[in-house]
């Protein structure tokens, strides 16, 4: 906090993430937090410290990331948005801005995030879609996949997909979604839960390829999540198809849709 504010503002923004060495701040300056926090700071003319929903990983990208700040200063809701995207790169936007009151918290206050990764299925690289794909030139089975994920749904311990530096408390988390689906050469995989574990989405698609490969059966997927042992899985993914695709805190706080991704969940207490 900043002695008395003023305010706490939320924003929504989308980034591509391939040019970042992830969200959170880092000495090197080059990631999405520093950027965002320095654009912010020059509006304000003071310097200003942001929290966001979701901590995305190097080469992560995404289109409805939520951040929040306190501000002493007043400024237009245009200001925080236009002008700040002024003074971003042009590959990271504002998308809005709305006040909230104190209680609200980027991160304590989400009931849930979705996100999509994208896989290029054909033997071929990618080419114009370098950067925003993740790729496997080995024909999947998607079916096999699809049998695979339906043990993934409820809450389970995920240590089996959770990176060795992972920082949460618990690796106990509850998948409300996880759908899988074929669009021409690209096989789409969908998924919300309360929370997700350092890697976990990219480990459970290298696990899920390992599947469509016939490298393993479906009942596999379930096998390895009882281990608890992340050793026994598949490596993790690239991060290049990874987007964070909406950050759900219900009606209360009075935000823009996060997406129609969570229209049809019924999350707790909704």
């Amino acid at each position: 906090m900043y002695g008395d504010v003023l305010m706490r503002i939320a924003l929504g923004l989308e980034y591509d993430g391939a040019g970042f060495s992830g969200w959170q701040s880092q000495p090197c300056g080059n990631t999405v937090q520093d950027v965002l926090e320095g654009a912010l700071s020059r509006i304000a003319g003071a310097p200003l410290r942001v929290v966001c929903a979701g901590r995305t990983d190097a080469g992560v990208h995404a289109l409805a990331q939520v951040v929040h700040f306190d501000a002493e200063m007043e400024r237009p809701l245009t200001a925080w948005v236009r002008g700040t995207n002024t003074f971003l790169p042009a590959t990271v936007a504002v998308r809005w801005a709305v006040p909230v009151i104190d209680d609200f918290h980027a991160r304590f206050s989400a009931r849930a995030r979705a996100y999509r990764y994208v896989l290029l299925n054909r033997p071929e690289r990618p080419g114009v879609l370098g950067g925003k794909v993740g790729w496997c030139h080995r024909p999947l089975d998607v079916a096999a996949m699809q049998a695979a994920a339906g043990c993934l749904i409820g809450e389970h311990d995920f240590s089996a997909f959770r990176a060795s530096g992972c920082q949460a408390k618990s690796p106990v988390k509850t998948l409300y979604r996880f759908a899988i689906a074929s669009e021409g050469d690209q096989i789409i995989f969908d998924c919300c839960a309360n929370a997700f574990l350092h890697h976990m989405v990219r480990n459970l698609v290298g696990a899920l390829i390992y599947v469509g490969m016939h490298r393993h059966p479906p009942h596999w997927l379930g096998d390895l999540l009882a281990t608890c042992d992340r050793r026994e899985g598949a490596p993790t993914y690239a991060p290049d198809g990874l987007y964070l695709t909406g950050v759900d805190y219900g009606d209360e706080w009075g935000l823009p849709q996060q997406g129609s991704i969570m229209a049809h969940l019924r999350l707790p207490g909704s």
